[in-house]
C-alpha cells in the first residue's frame, strides 16, 4: 500500500498539527504560488514555506484539488505554523504537518519517492507472483482451476460463463448477481470485448474470452480493480486458451467415440461398457458418466436406464439391433420400445400369419423371453427350465418361422401378435 501522511509524518519526526493523515500520499510538490491548483493531479503532499498568503480559500481551493495534506516549513519566513491556518486544516480535514527547518524538503520527497517505488514494486511483484499461480493450475487442472486460482488472489467472486451464458465454474457465487443479460449484450458486441459497471454496491468487470466468445469471465469486488488488473487479464488469457484447447479435446473425444460406436454396430469389443444396457437416442449429449457417440446425425446413449427413446435392453453384442429399436420407437413416437405392443395395432389376420408355424408352448416361451429382452436366465427362471432347454426352444422357433430373432423387426412382430393374441 502506498505510504500514508501519518506514516510519513513519524517516519521523519514531522509533528502533526490537525486534520485526516490517513490518505496516501502520491507524489511530493513544492510551491509558493498563492494558487498552485492548476498543476496538481490530486494525491500530493504540498510543501510551502508560506511565503504567499495562506487564509481559508487557499485551503479550500487545496481540498477541492484532492491534495492529501500541507507540510508548512518553519524556521524561515514563520516561526510557528499560523494558526489560523492550522484552524481551517482542522474545519477541512485537510491533513497538516510542520516541517521543521533541519528536515529539508528534499528529504520528504525521497521518503515519498522510495515509498512509492517500493510499493510499485511489490504491485508488479504480487501480479508476477499471481501469473505464475495462474499459469501451474491452467497447466494443471485447466479452466477449473484457473478460477480457484483467482479466486485466491482477487478478494471478490468469480463467475465464468459459457457461451451460453450458464455459470460453468464460480468461486465465492453466493454474493454473485445474475449476470446473464449483461454477458449476452457484452457477446453481440463481438471481438474480445469487456465492461466495468456497479450492480448492488459491487464493482464488475466482464472480459469475452476469445474472438468466437468461448465464454466471459465476470469478476465482482468491493474496490475497483485497478492494480489486480494485470491478474485478471492473465487469467482471462489463460482461460481462452484452456476453453480453446478443450474444444480441440471435445472435438477429438466426440471422434473417438463415434469410431468406437461404429466398432461395436460390427459386433467388435469396446471395454467399459455394463453388460446389459439401453440404446438411447437423445437431443442433446447428456451430462452423466455414461457413454454416448454421435452417428448418423443422432446422439446415441449406451447406458442401463433408459433415456429418450430407448431399446430393449441389449449386450454389447446387439448394440445394432438397440439402436433399430430405438429408432423405430421414436418412428413410432414411443419412449421406450417395449412399449410398441401397447400402442401399435396389427390386423388380426397377419399376427394369426405370422403365429401359425408356432405350437402353444412355443408361443408361450417367446412371449417370456421376449418380455425380458431376450435373457436367457431370468427368462428359463420364469418359465421353470433349463437355460439351454430355452435355447432350443428359441431355435425350434427361428426354424419354424425360416428367419433370426436377432431381427429387431421379427422380435417387435411377435410381441405385438403375441400380445394381441393373449388379449
Amino acid at each position: 500500500m502506498p505510504i500514508t501522511l501519518q506514516e510519513l509524518a513519524r517516519s521523519l519526526g514531522l509533528p502533526v498539527l490537525a486534520g485526516d493523515l490517513s490518505k496516501p500520499v502520491a507524489w511530493v510538490h513544492g510551491t509558493e504560488l498563492a494558487d498552485p491548483t492548476p498543476f496538481l493531479e490530486g494525491g500530493e503532499l504540498l510543501l510551502t514555506t508560506g511565503l504567499a498568503t495562506i487564509g481559508p480559500d487557499y485551503v479550500d481551493r487545496l481540498v477541492r484539488a484532492g491534495v492529501v495534506g500541507l507540510g508548512f516549513g518553519t524556521g524561515l519566513s514563520h516561526d510557528a505554523v499560523p494558526a489560523a491556518l492550522v484552524e481551517t486544516a482542522a474545519r477541512t480535514g485537510l491533513g497538516l504537518v510542520e516541517v521543521p527547518r533541519d528536515v529539508p524538503f528534499i528529504a520528504i520527497s525521497k521518503a515519498v519517492s522510495k515509498a512509492v517505488a517500493a510499493d510499485e514494486y511489490a504491485a508488479l511483484a504480487r501480479i508476477s507472483e499471481a501469473q505464475r499461480a495462474l499459469t501451474r493450475a491452467a497447466v494443471r487442472t485447466g479452466v477449473a482451476g484457473v478460477v480457484r486460482k483467482l479466486g485466491q488472489w482477487i478478494d471478490g467472486w468469480i463467475v465464468l460463463l459459457d457461451a451460453t451464458g450458464r455459470p460453468v465454474h464460480t468461486h465465492n457465487p453466493r454474493v454473485a448477481p445474475d449476470l446473464t443479460a449483461e454477458a449476452a449484450r457484452l457477446r453481440t458486441a463481438g471481438g474480445l470485448a469487456s465492461a466495468a459497471f456497479e450492480i448492488a454496491g459491487r464493482h464488475v468487470f466482464l472480459q469475452v474470452l476469445g474472438s468466437r466468445a468461448r465464454g466471459v469471465l465476470a469478476v465482482g469486488t468491493s474496490e475497483p480493480l485497478d492494480a489486480d488488473i494485470g491478474i485478471v487479464n492473465t487469467a482471462a488469457s489463460l482461460l481462452t486458451l484452456a476453453l480453446a484447447q478443450n474444444d480441440a479435446v471435445d472435438a477429438a473425444q466426440r471422434e473417438v467415440r463415434s469410431a468406437q460406436f461404429r466398432l461395436l454396430l460390427a459386433g467388435l469389443p469396446v471395454d467399459g461398457l455394463p453388460e446389459r444396457f439401453r440404446v438411447s437416442l437423445v437431443d442433446e449429449p447428456p451430462d452423466a458418466d455414461v457413454f454416448w457417440a454421435e452417428h448418423e446425425k443422432d446422439i446415441v446413449v449406451l447406458s442401463e436406464e433408459p433415456d429418450g427413446f430407448s431399446s430393449s435392453e441389449v449386450d454389447r453384442s446387439g448394440v445394432a439391433r438397440g439402436l433399430a429399436e430405438a429408432r423405430q420407437a421414436r418412428r413410432a413416437g414411443i419412449r421406450r420400445w417395449e412399449d410398441l405392443a401397447g400402442k401399435l395395432e396389427i390386423p388380426a389376420g397377419f399376427a394369426e400369419a405370422l403365429l401359425r408355424p408356432l405350437d402353444a408352448e412355443t408361443r408361450e416361451t417367446l412371449k417370456v423371453w421376449l418380455a425380458h429382452h431376450g435373457a436367457w436366465d431370468p427368462a428359463a427362471a420364469e418359465l421353470g427350465v433349463h437355460r439351454h432347454t430355452l435355447r432350443n426352444r428359441v431355435r425350434k422357433a427361428e426354424q419354424a418361422l425360416q428367419r433370426s430373432l436377432d431381427s429387431p423387426g421379427l422380435r417387435a412382430e411377435l410381441w405385438l401378435a403375441l400380445n394381441r393374441e393373449g388379449q
